[in-house]
């Protein structure tokens, strides 16, 4: 594990360089065929899903993705969904459920995106709505946190049975520029608010907010993008092959306690 201060993982986890879900998912999975639409109001393109297979395995895949380029991310919402995007995500999770295949989620955002639009289409309900839905989603949940993992906007696509971190992704309430211009009115104390923070992804496993670490080569997966995917399907395929046999019952149970563990 690498000896980076908070920060300077936040500051690859944000790269325009770093890998991005459908980077990974052209790489892990060997087919994937993208859903579009909430059926509602419309098309997040932030917001990805659909069916793919791994060692012919269908599963649904859902993530969210940043651009590559300042063009893409200008059209990607700089990787932040609208209330659309998440009612999309919750359109792939029913279907899921009704078909027996196993989730895997990819989160990279700053956050839920917060402009009137989204509020006027209810993005706080349409959070709630997932987080509740995938406590009691019967298949297996895996989330995955690729970059950044930003509030709420990442946690309600990250209700899963098992969440992973790569070694230099971030995961938490909002940034360190956000609580340190709440807490002392001054965001050039972001290094500072990193520090107490926790968003690493070794303070969180400490923590036992998540369950794996991905390691990354020095400087982060991109560095070696093919090496980190396929270290990611290799484990993939383990969680899905683990809980193949659970019943409905103790996979969720097992999901519930997880999460009453944390927030006690």
């Amino acid at each position: 594990m690498s000896d980076l201060t908070p920060l300077e993982k936040l500051k690859i986890a944000r790269m325009v360089e770093r890998p991005t879900a459908l980077d990974y998912i052209d790489r892990i999975f060997d087919s994937f065929m993208e859903f579009h639409g909430d059926r509602r109001f419309g098309d997040d393109p932030c917001l990805i899903g659909g069916i793919g297979e791994i060692l012919n395995i269908p599963v649904t895949i859902i993530a969210q993705q940043k651009g590559r380029n300042t063009k893409e991310n200008i059209q990607r919402n700089f990787g932040m969904p609208n209330p659309e995007g998440y009612r999309k995500a919750l359109r792939l999770m029913e279907q899921a459920e009704k078909f027996k295949r196993p989730v895997i989620c990819f989160v990279d955002t700053p956050g839920a995106f917060c402009g009137i639009g989204a509020e006027e289409r209810g993005q706080g309900q349409a959070i709630a709505e997932n987080l509740l839905f995938m406590s009691k989603l019967k298949v297996p949940i895996l989330s995955i946190v690729i970059g950044e993992g930003g509030s709420g906007g990442a946690l309600a696509i990250a209700v899963a049975d098992e969440v992973w971190m790569l070694e230099n992704s971030i995961y938490s309430i909002l940034s360190p520029e956000g609580l340190a211009s709440i807490l002392w009115k001054d965001a050039s104390r972001a290094k500072e608010a990193a520090d107490i923070m926790k968003i690493t992804s070794r303070d969180l496993k400490d923590f036992d907010i998540i369950d794996r670490i991905i390691e990354e080569p020095k400087g982060g997966a991109q560095e070696d993008v093919e090496k980190v995917a396929l270290d990611l399907k290799k484990n993939i395929i383990s969680f899905i092959k683990n809980k193949k046999d659970i019943s409905k019952e103790e996979l969720l149970e097992k999901r519930y306690n997880k999460f009453r563990k944390i927030g006690m």
